[in-house]
């Protein structure tokens, strides 16, 4: 169902009294909706498990396999990073825009043992450390920082470690297929039953409200089946342009949005339909990274009046995000002929360059005099290692004062920027769906993309979060779910 209409609700007195029933139904087999139907199996629920499409993966299938994972994994212990749990709380309740202190210490003190679960599937993460920034590791290192750890005001509130765990596949796609492959063989192993090509379409209601099933579509045929639980994780919704509008128009036309065909929302709002309260539904995840090469970083960021706006050794999905607040969404990375070593860039296009920093300025369009003070401060500051106006880290400073110079456009429109939705269904730790007033929806569960959790805005974004809380709050969904 297309749109940004909510579906309509099944009474359960209007269900057929040989209606079949199970303990808990999930709906999606993502990471998320895998690992919950997994788990709820092991419990000793019967479980079926209903997916749109002819196969399994979802949109997870799509992605690299990066898991956000800490306070002491084997791979962090193998490669000599010392991450106490409490180091791991500190960072992400600095980086979440609404922090919920109850997840986060559960998904920290938790890490361990889901990494380890993770590991059971039938896969090791290498016992290897990719030390450059980049987007992923371009082989198959199993750990390296994906996020903001190292960047200021983030350094001061926590000690850094590493927490980006790659899975053994080489490359930036396709990674987290494999994992997928191997939670299809254990969710199949558990008996549980699995329906592709067949969509929920409305959730059942009992006359307390309830969930108590859900009706369903496979081409031509229909059908209802109730349950004790349902567990909703069928994806965001960046691939409904009509609820992208309404919530996050800057994943509008001028970005290549990053997901399976089946990210229509309808999760949310089947969700929604029963009262269910969405949060941060206008925050997406939106990048064009400028490195690797990482000696890009040591260039200066500036907006069209020619003015720094974001510290340039920042994760990439923060940078992004300030992007997106500049005048015009315009952006320049300019670099000097000493730092200048890809002269083409597959996401962010190289304008031009300048044996004069003054014509650069003219031709960029930036008021006169501008562009020249911002790199006469950034320059001098960047000589003694200090950077007083965004605490850019030692590491990333280099004076770009040998010309000739390159700018980099990261202009929205001009760079290749990608993105997905971030918002979704409220829910308590064990992924119950929450109504506006903290009351759960009794019997309806939410996860991954269909719930929002740690993953709250491109700001505080670290790579792996995704895959990372949607396995584990898939987990303790479908065993919540089970209880029932």
């Amino acid at each position: 169902m297309a749109g940004t209409d909510l579906p309509d609700v099944c009474s359960e007195a209007a269900v057929p009294a040989d209606s079949p029933s199970y303990d808990v139904v999930v709906v999606g087999f993502g990471i998320a909706g895998g690992c919950a139907a997994l788990e709820a199996a092991r419990a000793g629920a019967r479980v079926l498990l209903l997916e749109r499409a002819a196969v399994h993966g979802g949109t997870s299938s799509l992605s690299g396999g990066h898991f956000y994972l800490g306070g002491g994994t084997a791979v962090q212990v193998a490669t000599g990073h010392d991450d106490p749990v409490e180091e791991m709380v500190s960072y992400l309740t600095a980086t979440s825009k609404e922090p919920e202190p109850d997840k986060i210490r559960a998904y920290c003190e938790g890490s361990v043992e889901h990494f380890d679960w993770l590991e059971s599937l039938g896969f090791e993460f290498e016992r290897s450390y990719y030390p450059e920034k980049a987007v992923i590791q371009p082989g198959t290192q199993g750990l390296m920082f994906t996020g903001n750890e190292k960047v200021w005001p983030f350094l001061d509130q926590a000690r850094p470690a590493p927490r980006g765990h790659k899975v053994p596949v080489p490359g930036d796609t396709d990674g987290t297929k494999m994992v997928m492959d191997l939670l299809r063989d254990r969710v199949e192993e558990a008996g549980v039953e699995v329906r592709y090509e067949t969509g929920a379409t409305q959730l059942v209601t009992s006359s307390t409200g309830a969930v108590v099933g859900v009706c369903w579509r496979s081409f031509d045929e229909t059908g209802v089946v109730l349950a004790g639980s349902v567990v909703l994780a069928a994806g965001g919704f960046v691939m409904n342009p009509d609820m992208v509008a309404a919530h996050t128009p800057a994943l509008g036309s001028k970005l290549f949005t990053l997901g399976s065909t089946y990210d229509d929302g309808l999760g949310i709002r089947l969700g929604a339909s029963v009262g269910g309260e969405l949060k941060h539904m206008d925050e997406p995840f939106i990048t064009a990274p400028f490195y690797p090469p990482s000696v890009l970083v040591k260039g200066l960021l500036v907006n069209q009046d020619g003015e720094r706006f974001v510290a340039e050794d920042s994760y990439h999905a923060r940078t992004s995000y300030h992007v997106m607040r500049q005048p015009e969404q315009a952006a320049y990375l300019i670099v000097d002929s000493a730092h200048l070593e890809e002269q083409r860039m597959s996401l962010c296009p190289l304008i031009d360059g300048w044996e004069i920093v003054e014509e650069m300025e003219s031709d960029l369009g930036i008021p006169t005099g501008a562009l020249v003070r911002t790199m006469d401060r950034y320059n001098e500051h960047a000589a003694r290692g200090e950077d007083p106006d965004f605490h850019k880290h030692p590491d990333w400073l280099a004076p770009q004062d040998h010309g000739p110079w390159g700018a980099y456009d990261l202009t929205l429109g001009k760079a290749l920027y990608a993105g997905f939705t971030l918002g979704g269904l409220r829910t308590t730790v064990d992924g119950q769906v929450q109504r506006a007033d903290g009351s759960v929806v009794d019997g309806l569960y939410a996860a991954g993309a269909c719930a929002s959790n740690i993953a709250q805005d491109g700001a505080g974004y670290c790579s792996g979060t995704q895959l990372g809380e949607g396995s584990f709050f898939g987990r303790r969904a479908g065993r919540r779910a089970a209880l029932r």
